[in-house]
């Protein structure tokens, strides 16, 4: 596992870890339309040295705290008997090098996905104000295989810099302080990307305000 942006220590505290508050904030995602069945996953740091991540093949809409796999940040190892998702690669990597942020949400709504579906790159997003307030900048990453090394290194990579990124041809990415500000960044750029597939002249937000 990557860790070249971490100065973590290998510990484990032999404390029960209460992976709930995943869950829940997984079912509240799910509220707003932000997956599809199993598509998507989150993950939450719950200390200096652990994260919680979604188990593979997981619905979140329905996800409980059996379905959350417990991790070490430093090399990914799984604590628990919870296989994590394919994705927990970027997952890790993120939190790893964004030490202020908790919460990585990788999430495939309606209009977003459809963007990403698309020249990403063409876009201005900036057509409500929530974008350049909460989000700023889109990062873009192509299409790699998902659950692949590379793609977890392009959006790592991306992720250092950006707030929110579209992977070409598979969904988006975001990342936040807490759950709720996570999943106001994925509905606020949903609705975004709906204002920008469903109105044909679409006015934007004045580079001067940005």
């Amino acid at each position: 596992m990557m860790n070249n942006c971490s100065n973590i220590i290998m510990t484990d505290n032999l404390k029960q870890y209460d992976l709930t508050p995943l869950a829940k904030a997984c079912r509240k995602a799910a509220s707003f339309d932000l997956f599809k069945c199993s598509s998507g996953n989150m993950s939450w740091r719950i200390d200096d040295s652990h994260m919680a991540v979604t188990a593979t093949r997981s619905w979140l809409g329905e996800l409980t705290a059996e379905q959350v796999a417990l991790c070490r940040l430093i090399d990914g190892e799984t604590l628990n008997k919870v296989k994590p998702t394919v994705e927990a690669r970027f997952h890790l990597g993120i939190l790893r090098c964004r030490p202020e942020m908790n919460v990585v949400l990788h999430f495939q709504s309606r209009y977003a996905t459809a963007v990403a579906c698309g020249d990403s790159s063409s876009y201005n997003f900036n057509v409500i104000p929530e974008i350049p307030y909460y989000i700023g900048k889109i990062g873009i990453v192509p299409f790699l295989p998902p659950g692949s090394p590379e793609l977890a290194e392009a959006v790592i990579e991306q992720m250092k810099t950006h707030n929110l990124a579209v992977m070409r041809n598979h969904g988006l990415v975001t990342v936040a302080e807490n759950f709720n500000m996570a999943i106001q960044n994925a509905v606020f750029f949903e609705l975004a990307c709906s204002v920008l597939l469903t109105q044909p002249n679409p006015v934007y937000i004045d580079d001067s305000w940005v």
